[in-house]
């Protein structure tokens, strides 16, 4: 099955980051033991060369099919294919903000779903968004975070990239949650499955190509700077996750009249 595949790539990539730890400093080297607690990033050797080896994969394969698909595609149909993966994703992050205790978005998120699934023809276009749906984006390790869940030590895994032990774990519940995962069985889903996540890399990756390589060109450390990037806005939308509470009534929907006071 090709969940169990999945959890079990990403358990062996926790198990070989777990081999590989730096030395935590005695307590009488202040200056390094604060700059090792601030980085959070005690299984730096080992995320190291996993960064090296994704570094390898990217510059392999990725950034070849990147090239090639924005070359050979139009933007405009690169945005469609854009649409339709992201709009594969509504299940999971619909069950995410139902688990976050989120009704009115979860409400939006269904009727983005709905919209896009039907006059978007499929997600190819992104109808919702000018019917007053928008975009948004949330996953499992944010709905850890909602719970008071900390991030724990930083990882870098293979393909994926970039990452921590919360939404290490999140990632494997995303996968889990997903129904698409569970529709079907034998060869012919399995390859549709795997088209589906070729093609979410390689348009994530084209996405991002060119700030990836102005950080790279520009970073001493880029590991480091890859680091610290990632953290500030997954940081940032773990704020955003927390505060975004909307209201469950609409605000255009007709409102009580309030009571003045004298």
């Amino acid at each position: 099955m090709l969940l169990s595949r999945r959890l079990l790539w990403l358990a062996g990539c926790l198990l070989v980051i777990l081999v590989g730890c730096a030395p935590r400093p005695p307590a009488t080297d202040k200056e390094a033991l604060q700059d090792y607690l601030e980085t959070n990033d005690p299984l730096e050797p080992t995320n190291r060369k996993l960064y090296a080896v994704n570094e390898g994969f990217q510059d392999v394969v990725l950034r070849p099919l990147a090239v090639g698909y924005r070359h050979a595609v139009p933007e405009k149909v690169r945005d469609s294919v854009h649409n339709a993966l992201a709009n594969l994703t509504s299940p999971v992050m619909l069950g995410n903000e139902i688990l976050q205790a989120k009704p009115r978005k979860a409400g939006n998120r269904l009727m983005r779903f709905i919209i896009n699934s039907t006059l978007g023809v499929g997600g190819l276009f992104d109808v919702a968004t000018s019917l007053g749906y928008p975009e948004e984006t949330t996953d499992f390790g944010l709905t850890l975070a909602t719970w008071g869940v900390g991030e724990g030590p930083f990882l870098f895994l293979p393909v994926i990239g970039p990452s921590d032990f919360r939404d290490g774990i999140g990632l494997g519940i995303n996968a889990a949650m997903d129904p698409f995962t569970w529709l079907g069985q034998g060869s012919t889903v399995v390859y549709l499955e795997l088209a589906r996540y070729g093609m979410t890399a390689v348009d994530l990756y084209e996405r991002n190509m060119d700030s990836l390589d102005s950080l790279k060109k520009s970073a001493l450390d880029p590991y480091a700077t890859l680091r610290s990037v990632y953290r500030q806005h997954r940081r940032s939308q773990v704020e955003d996750a927390k505060q975004d509470d909307p209201p469950t009534i609409p605000i255009w929907f007709p409102q009580p009249p309030q009571k003045t006071t004298q």
